[in-house]
């Protein structure tokens, strides 16, 4: 199965890309960021001629999650990250494809820090850390995906001297990110190249970063139980397009994983 994320930064303005770079590379089951259009306006019209069942949250100008499944309907399990009735920024979607649990999440930004909106990032990465606990504890296969705006270790961005003060490097959403990893969840694109980071999945539109190759890695795949990495990768070249989204498509390519042999002998007659 292969899985991919990919934060489109406005699915209306990136349909023919997007429709095109599903044909060509025919993923499983596909987890859209920041779509900036209400759930009506999303077109799943268009994908479905495309080959691909979808499911979307969305809001008027900003956020908005989907996750496609080729060839299926995806099954809604949940529209909102549990443990804030109050929150209504569409950042977070559950969906059963295949037998999988996909989540697909937009984590908050956080910026300016210090301020409010850092205070909500961690508060809604708390949230997650919680869900994502719950999940686990099911002992189903389960994958988190999306832009996570955490940049995990220094290794995963162009020149971290420069970015100290954004939030998308503070040590608090960096801790929250590695307590997932050590929970049981495996970072599928650091797995997959643990000797040929950087991997970017991110270069702003400021300042010619993308000509420059100045990025981070900030989109993730998140794999669970029963799981395992067979390969994972970055679709550079999509940022390479003119009036592309500032991300590229993050993929991963899954397999179930082996169960452990029982070691207990038979006993008795």
């Amino acid at each position: 199965m292969r899985v991919a994320t990919w934060n489109v930064n406005n699915i209306h303005k990136r349909l023919p890309q997007l429709v095109d770079w599903l044909q060509r590379t025919q993923p499983d089951v596909v987890a859209l960021q920041e779509l900036k259009c209400t759930t009506a306006q999303f077109p799943a019209d268009a994908l479905q001629a495309a080959g691909y069942g979808a499911v979307a949250v969305g809001q008027r100008t900003w956020n908005g999650v989907a996750l496609l499944a080729r060839g299926a309907a995806p099954l809604p399990v949940a529209t909102t990250l549990p443990g804030d009735p109050a929150d209504k920024e569409a950042r977070y979607l559950e969906a059963a494809i295949g037998g999988v649990l996909f989540a697909c999440l937009y984590l908050p930004n956080g910026n300016p820090r210090p301020g409010p909106k850092f205070e909500y990032k961690m508060r809604w990465f708390a949230r997650l850390q919680q869900r994502a606990a719950q999940l686990w504890a099911t002992g189903h296969p389960v994958v988190l995906l999306g832009d996570w705006n955490v940049a995990p270790t220094d290794a995963d961005i162009y020149k971290p001297d420069t970015w100290r003060d954004n939030a998308l490097l503070q040590p608090e959403p960096r801790q929250a990110f590695a307590q997932l990893l050590a929970q049981g969840w495996t970072d599928a694109l650091a797995q997959a190249h643990p000797k040929e980071r950087p991997l970017f999945t991110f270069w702003d539109y400021r300042r010619r970063r993308w000509e420059r190759d100045a990025g981070l890695r900030i989109d993730h795949i998140l794999v669970g139980q029963q799981l395992k990495v067979v390969g994972a990768g970055v679709d550079r070249q999509e940022r390479a397009h003119e009036s592309t989204s500032d991300h590229a498509p993050v993929w991963a390519e899954l397999a179930q994983a082996r169960k452990r042999a029982s070691t207990k002998r038979k006993t008795g007659g």
